[in-house]
């Protein structure tokens, strides 16, 4: 017997076909959503342009970034001139003028942490789901709520430094050993949870997000196989479920992203302007002034953008993450039936 086939597996798959099908997933989602992307953000700093110091949120479909206006670099993707009459005329201009690569502008550096963080999700997700359904008994229509919230808090801790690194990076221009340098100096001033501010805005959106998601996730995919007398969900069904249930996380969970967005955006121009984080805002005082500012319809703000983005996103996440271990369960099958005829 094989040591790859001699690999633990969960519902006919090991942990590293997981891997590789969440990684496959991760990339398709990033190369098709992070076009619409930059064309939003095209348009807005078309509308007003960035200064320098200022930060925006890019998403690549899989995380949300903080990308800090580089100080005097009027070459920046996001600085190209541009004269848009809407969403249409900016991606038929953008790969007229300059080429359909610069749909997918400043996507490279964001992989660096977006796919591992997926991949990392993912994979858990699967594994605490499988272990939980086998122990809860009568609940285990409940695991997906419980293995859902458990994967994301773990990803968001892990990412979160990785994130503020990242941000430190681009707008103070700092070399690896400054980088150090500077981390130690935070940690030595504002101790080792420094590392992890605005983790607290992230798990408020990020957790509840992902317990809804993949709970409405597996009962819409449950019941679209018993409509249709389907074993195994197809990758239209797959598809759909993800749409609906992105969908529905994302309105749900609407405000958060709000106060989110928002604190991430707060504490990247701290950074880029070298100042104390500390004096950053809470969560609570962000949703306050968000109400006092724009009534309560102001933490509901963007909710059509927002499930535009995130339902297609999920969707095509999910839908190749299932191909992908239907890929390989099928393959494990075949070597096992195959290493049953030759015998020993």
């Amino acid at each position: 017997m094989s040591a790859r086939s001699a690999e633990p597996q969960f519902n006919g798959i090991t942990p590293f076909q997981q891997m590789l099908a969440s990684c496959s997933g991760a990339i398709l989602t990033s190369l098709i959503v992070t076009p619409l992307d930059v064309v939003k953000i095209r348009l807005q700093a078309q509308k007003n342009p960035f200064p320098k110091g200022k930060c925006f949120v890019y998403c690549n479909g899989l995380m949300d970034h903080i990308c800090v206006c580089e100080n005097g670099n009027a070459k920046a993707w996001y600085k190209a001139p541009g004269h848009f009459t809407g969403t249409l005329d900016a991606f038929l201009s953008i790969i007229r003028r300059e080429g359909v690569k610069s749909l997918w502008s400043g996507l490279p550096p964001t992989l660096v942490m977006a796919v591992p963080a997926t991949v990392i999700y993912f994979t858990c997700y699967d594994q605490l789901c499988a272990v939980l359904r086998k122990r809860m008994g009568s609940y285990s229509g409940e695991a997906p709520l419980l293995a859902g919230a458990v994967a994301r808090v773990g990803s968001v801790t892990v990412i979160s430094p990785l994130e503020l690194i990242r941000t430190k990076m681009q707008s103070q221009k700092l070399s690896y050993r400054e980088l150090s340098t500077c981390i130690r100096s935070s940690v030595q001033n504002d101790g080792w949870c420094s590392l992890w501010r605005g983790w607290g805005p992230t798990m408020l959106r990020d957790v509840p997000f992902s317990a809804m998601y993949w709970y409405n996730y597996e009962l819409g995919k449950s019941w679209l196989c018993h409509q249709y007398s389907c074993r195994e969900p197809t990758f239209t069904m797959t598809f759909t479920a993800g749409a609906a249930s992105g969908a529905i996380a994302s309105i749900a969970t609407l405000p958060f992203d709000v106060v989110k967005t928002r604190r991430q955006v707060e504490l990247g121009e701290l950074e880029a302007l070298s100042l104390s984080t500390k004096s950053s805002s809470t969560t609570y005082s962000i949703m306050k002034r968000v109400v006092a500012e724009n009534g309560v319809r102001g933490l509901f703000a963007g909710c059509l953008p927002r499930v535009i983005k995130v339902a297609p996103a999920c969707a095509i996440m999910i839908s190749s993450y299932e191909y992908g271990k239907k890929f390989f369960r099928q393959r494990n099958q075949e070597q096992k039936e195959a290493s049953l005829h030759t015998g020993p």
